[in-house]
């Protein structure tokens, strides 16, 4: 794979993150293989799949550690993701002026003592993360651990793009499927709303797996009661996701709308689910996929460091 030369600013590598919509997500069993394959290549206890986000780095796998996400002030992989085009690898932490008063390495919250990570590139040459090693010793890897991790790198980063590839196409058959005809029609004109669950991950760790797709559930059925009587709009949830694809007609998508945001807002006061919403217009006359890219762009434009409703 081959990226950019130059590196995005900040803003630009944080969107580039959030496109693959994988911070706060459920656990995936492509991610903990490649945490504990990246364990025993480099026999180190400790493994991780890190990515930067706006002031935190959160963990999509990890063995050997418990916590799901520590400050970005303390990442070592913060420093990692600086020189994406090379794998970081520090022998002694402690012996590292960067990281000797670091409390993940002198003993306040932590013991680490060697570091090896691998950033995360885009194609764009965006750095969102690293596969990082560590262990409690001085250590160094040798000419294959090197590969391998920068193996497992390009790995995750090709799961990464297949998760926005995959979501992309099943939105736009959705989408497609429901969108006015181009044959003359009372209306050629539709709305496309994206609604987002934000902390997925920790909805589930609040609530419960069941508890949350019940609560899912109970969602989809007051969408479809906000979208009754407005003839030809459509909702969609993927099995086991928590974004939700609503297709509605005009004229009067902007009350159907209104009753959509009182549902979620209603979720929101009644179970802490905090939801993102994002929009575009459309026709009937261009691509439902660039309908469904402008409501995309819409919702990322709306994030904020902390989930929130907006």
């Amino acid at each position: 794979m081959s990226h950019a030369t130059s590196v995005p600013d900040e803003a630009a590598r944080q969107r580039a993150l959030e496109r693959y919509r994988i911070l706060d997500s459920l656990p995936e069993q492509a991610y903990e293989d490649i945490v504990r394959l990246a364990s025993t290549l480099c026999d180190t206890p400790v493994a991780l799949v890190s990515l930067i986000d706006h002031d935190r780095q959160w963990f999509k796998a990890r063995t050997g550690y418990s916590e799901p996400e520590t400050s970005r002030s303390v990442a070592v992989c913060d420093h990692a993701i600086r020189t994406p085009d090379r794998l970081m690898e520090i022998p002694d932490l402690r012996a590292d002026p960067r990281f000797a008063s670091n409390p993940q390495v002198n003993g306040a919250t932590g013991d680490a003592r060697f570091y090896a990570g691998m950033p995360l590139v885009t194609p764009e040459g965006a750095a969102i993360g690293t596969v990082c090693v560590l262990d409690d010793r001085p250590r160094a890897l040798d000419g294959e651990q090197r590969a391998a991790l920068q193996s497992l790198a390009r790995l995750t980063m090709t799961l990464l793009e297949a998760r926005v590839r995959e979501r992309a196409l099943a939105h736009e058959a959705f989408v497609a499927t429901v969108a006015p005809s181009p044959e003359p029609a009372a209306s050629p004109h539709y709305r496309l709303a994206l609604l987002e669950l934000q902390d997925h991950a920790g909805t589930v760790a609040r609530h419960g797996e069941r508890r949350t797709e019940k609560l899912l559930e109970q969602i989809d059925r007051e969408l479809e009661q906000a979208l009754a009587g407005h003839g030809g709009d459509s909702a969609n949830r993927s099995s086991g996701s928590a974004e939700y694809v609503l297709v509605l007609q005009e004229p009067g998508a902007d009350a159907v709308l209104a009753r959509v945001r009182a549902v979620l807002h209603a979720q929101a006061a009644a179970h802490g689910l905090a939801f993102l919403v994002g929009t575009a217009e459309g026709e009937a006359s261009e691509p439902p996929s660039a309908v469904f890219m402008r409501a995309d762009a819409d919702l990322l434009a709306r994030r904020a460091p902390a989930p929130g409703l907006h």
